[in-house]
C-alpha cells in the first residue's frame, strides 16, 4: 500500500496538532504556544506547508468559531447591571492605552495608528483562553464572574478601536467600512430569523451549521474590507446571543457547547498557521531582548492596574484582587493579530515583531505559574490550559 508523501504529511501534521499541545499541558505549557512553535518548526523543515491552502482555509475555521464563541458568551444583561463598575475600568482601561499610545509616539517616533495598535496589542486581554481556562484557574465564582465580564468588556472596547484605528488612514475608506459594517450588523439578524422561519422547521438539528455558517462568512466579509477576520465573526456570535428570545435554539448551551467543542478542534490550526508565517528575521536574539523589556516594563504595570481596579472599585481583598489580576494577564490572540498587523500594514522591524509574540507568550504561561500557589483550597489547584484565545 502506498501513500502519498502530502497525506503522511498532512496526518502527522494533525496528529502532533492535536496531541502534543495536550501532553505538554501537563507541564503547565499552554496548548496554543505548543502549536505556535510547531508552526515555526514546520516553516523550517516542512517548507511545502507554507501557503498551503487547505491550512489557511482551517486556520480561518478556527479564528472565526473562537470569536464567534466570545460573541455568544457576551451577556448584555450583566453587562448592564456591572455598568457603573465597568464604566470605571473602561474608563482606566482608556487612559492605559492613551498613555502607551503617546509613549509610542513621543518616544519612537510611531504614527498615531502603529502606537495605538501597539497599545492594544500590549494591554488587550485575550477573553475566550481567559474564559476557557478559569473553570480550572483556582478563583472562586464571583472571581471568575470579575474576570469574565472585565475581559469581555475590554475586548469590545479593543475590536471598536481596531476597527476605528485600522480604517482610518482616508475618510473614503472608514466611511465605506462603517457603512458595510453597519448594513452586516443590520442584515445579520434577519438572515439568521429567515433561516429559523423557513429552514430549521424543517431541518432539525441544523441551528449548529447555520449559526457557524453565518459566523464564517461575517468573517470573511470583515477581512475582506480589512478589518479582520475576529470583527465580523464576534459581530455574528453576539447577535446570535441578542436573538435568543425569538429562537432560543440558535444560542442554546448546546449549541454554544457544539461551537466550543468546533473552536477547540480548529483553533490549533489556526495557530500552528500563524507559526509557520513568522520571518525568520523575527527568530533572533534581538527579538529575545525586545520580548523580556516588553515583558519587564507591561506586565508588573498591567498587574498594578488591575489589582488596584479591582481592590477599589471592586472592594475586594488584597490577595483576590492579585488572582483577578493575575487571571487578566493572557493577551495571546490580540498580541499576535496586532503583532501580523503591524508587521504587514506598518512594517515594523522582525526584530520587535518577534518580540511581541516572545511578550505573547510569558503573558499567556504566567497565569499556570502563578495562580496555583494563590488558589483558594476548596478550588481547583491545577490551572489547567486549553486551546483557545
Amino acid at each position: 500500500m502506498h501513500i502519498p508523501a502530502q497525506t503522511l504529511t498532512y496526518l502527522f501534521m494533525i496528529f502532533g496538532l492535536l496531541v502534543v499541545p495536550r501532553a505538554l499541558q501537563r507541564f503547565r505549557v499552554p496548548a496554543p504556544l505548543t502549536c505556535f512553535a510547531l508552526g515555526i518548526l514546520a516553516a523550517i523543515f516542512l517548507k511545502q506547508l507554507v501557503g498551503d491552502p487547505v491550512g489557511t482555509v482551517v486556520a480561518t475555521f478556527g479564528i472565526a468559531a473562537l470569536f464567534l464563541l466570545a460573541g455568544l458568551e457576551v451577556d448584555l444583561v450583566e453587562i448592564r447591571h456591572q455598568l457603573p463598575q465597568l464604566s470605571g475600568y473602561l474608563a482606566t482601561r482608556a487612559i492605559f492605552l492613551a498613555a502607551f499610545a503617546w509613549v509610542g509616539i513621543r518616544y519612537f517616533h510611531m504614527s498615531w495608528q502603529a502606537s495605538t495598535l501597539l497599545a492594544l496589542g500590549l494591554l488587550t486581554p485575550s477573553t475566550g483562553f481567559i474564559l476557557d481556562t478559569l473553570p480550572n484557574s483556582g478563583l472562586d465564582i464571583s472571581e471568575q464572574g470579575e474576570v469574565s465580564i472585565d475581559a469581555i468588556a475590554g475586548e469590545i472596547m479593543a475590536l471598536l478601536l481596531l476597527f476605528f484605528v485600522s480604517q482610518s488612514g482616508s475618510m473614503v475608506i472608514l466611511g465605506s467600512s462603517a457603512l458595510i459594517l453597519l448594513l452586516l450588523i443590520v442584515i445579520t439578524p434577519f438572515l439568521f430569523l429567515f433561516f429559523g422561519k423557513y429552514v430549521v422547521p424543517y431541518a432539525p438539528g441544523s441551528e449548529f451549521s447555520l449559526l457557524l455558517m453565518v459566523g464564517i462568512v461575517c468573517a470573511v466579509i470583515t477581512q475582506n474590507i480589512g478589518i479582520h477576520y475576529l470583527i465580523g465573526a464576534f459581530i455574528a456570535g453576539l447577535i446570535a446571543s441578542l436573538l435568543k428570545t425569538r429562537m432560543a435554539t440558535l444560542a442554546s448551551n448546546e449549541n454554544l457547547h457544539a461551537v466550543r467543542l468546533f473552536s477547540s478542534f480548529f483553533i490549533p490550526f489556526y495557530f500552528f498557521h500563524e507559526g509557520m508565517d513568522v520571518p525568520a528575521g523575527a527568530l533572533v536574539l534581538k527579538s529575545l531582548l525586545y520580548g523580556v523589556l516588553l515583558s519587564v516594563i507591561v506586565i508588573p504595570i498591567r498587574i498594578c492596574k488591575n489589582w488596584l481596579q479591582t481592590r477599589y472599585l471592586s472592594r475586594r481583598t488584597a490577595q483576590a484582587a492579585f488572582r483577578v489580576a493575575i487571571a487578566l494577564e493572557p493577551t495571546l490572540i490580540f498580541t499576535i493579530v496586532i503583532a501580523g498587523v503591524l508587521h504587514e500594514a506598518f512594517h515594523i522591524p522582525d526584530a520587535l515583531y518577534g518580540g511581541l509574540l516572545i511578550y505573547a507568550a510569558v503573558t499567556t504561561i504566567l497565569p499556570s505559574l502563578v495562580l496555583p500557589s494563590l488558589s483558594i483550597p476548596s478550588e481547583p489547584e491545577v490551572y489547567g490550559v486549553e486551546a483557545t484565545e
